[in-house]
């Protein structure tokens, strides 16, 4: 998507690669004398994630326009390159991106995308550039120059796997999601966890994205003893699969849990199909919180009142420009960041805080479908 953006005004002396072994991290940035700071923004475009789009942009840019008021970023304005990071899309996102950073196009990623995409960008970018990853993911991310910020399942799933096996005594669950590395990554720990508690999984099923095994999945659900459903299920598939099930009236059987649904997907699968269908996240746009409504104030203030529902995905891409911003512009020794020793507060609208890719504060919270909005039962 970037070759219709001009960039022929890049200057290329001077410039040298990120390497985070080598180079420290408060050295990110631009070396030469370009005019503004160039972020590869990585959002789905199409296909099932294709839906979060709107929103990610719109929250990226809030916090672009706050940027560009004050210093930027290195004292530079804050430009932003989209590029559609869906996995429909990998044909040509990985070529682009890497002709991208040899070209000097841009000096840093800002992505919010699938886990299975940010695995082969980040054999791609080879911490040639900052790469910063925003959305919830599996863990385990170790590639140098990425900084993963996102929700975990050791913090986000199994807390919410607890309670809301306990709300609704549940002891047999199925696990659905789509085929790749965090639903099945997360159904890993979620299957220890159910067992400990006591219960079972009865039912476990991946379906390749886009395919639509929809009604042989909820003929053989509602087949088997099952009590709970954890979705794993992203974007569109999500949603095509929840309005089955509520169509179905399996809710009155079983109860639902995800860790990917936000607001968009809310919407989309409408409130007749919602019933007893929870959701964990660290951020959703009720949260009645000082960070969070100064946030909302900004956003749609910049975007007006039909701009894009917000959520946790959306909200993802404003923390990650901003986390960006805080790491690179720590420019003096005594302010350099280390991943695992020392604290990166950035500007974020559920008051999150990096230490590294493992370790990372923030709140947790679980939410029930409420009509077309999410309430928020406990924190975690």
């Amino acid at each position: 998507m970037h070759g219709e953006t001009d960039l022929s005004r890049r200057a290329m002396a001077g410039r040298t690669s990120f390497n985070p072994d080598i180079t420290p991290y408060h050295k990110f940035g631009l070396l030469d004398c370009d005019e503004n700071y160039r972020i590869g923004l990585l959002v789905p475009m199409c296909g099932s994630a294709g839906l979060w789009g709107p929103s990610c942009i719109a929250s990226a840019e809030v916090a672009q326009a706050e940027l560009n008021s004050g210093d930027g970023i290195l004292g530079k304005q804050v430009e932003f390159i989209l590029v559609d990071a869906a996995i429909e899309s990998e044909d040509t996102l990985y070529r682009t991106v890497h002709e991208m950073i040899e070209q000097n196009e841009i000096d840093a990623i800002v992505g919010m995308h699938i886990s299975a995409v940010r695995q082969q960008l980040a054999k791609v970018v080879r911490g040639r550039v900052p790469y910063v990853y925003t959305p919830l993911y599996e863990g385990g991310e170790k590639s140098p120059g990425v900084f993963a910020i996102g929700e975990t399942p050791t913090d986000q799933l199994l807390p919410a796997l607890r309670t809301v096996s306990d709300r609704h005594r549940v002891k047999n669950w199925a696990l659905i999601g789509n085929d790749y590395v965090w639903p099945r990554a997360s159904n890993s720990l979620a299957r220890q966890s159910i067992r400990a508690m006591g219960g079972n999984v009865t039912f476990e099923q991946y379906t390749p994205f886009g395919e639509d095994r929809t009604e042989q999945l909820l003929g053989e659900l509602a087949a088997r003893d099952v009590d709970g459903v954890l979705i794993s299920f992203v974007g569109q598939d999500a949603v095509d699969f929840n309005r089955a099930f509520g169509a179905m009236s399996l809710d009155r059987k079983m109860v639902r849990l995800s860790c990917a649904i936000e607001e968009n997907g809310l919407l989309a699968i409408g409130e007749e199909n919602s019933k007893r269908l929870y959701a964990s996240a660290s951020y959703f746009s009720v949260l009645d919180t000082p960070a969070n409504n100064s946030f909302k104030e900004r956003y749609h203030n910049q975007h007006g009142e039909r701009a894009p529902t917000l959520n946790a995905l959306g909200q993802s891409l404003y923390e990650g420009v901003h986390f960006l911003a805080e790491l690179t512009g720590r420019t003096e020794p005594d302010q350099e960041f280390v991943p695992g020793r020392t604290v990166l507060k950035y500007r974020s609208a559920r008051e999150a805080r990096y230490i590294s890719n493992t370790v990372k504060t923030m709140p947790i919270y679980l939410a029930r479908a409420d009509g077309y909005k999410f309430s928020i039962v406990e924190k975690l």
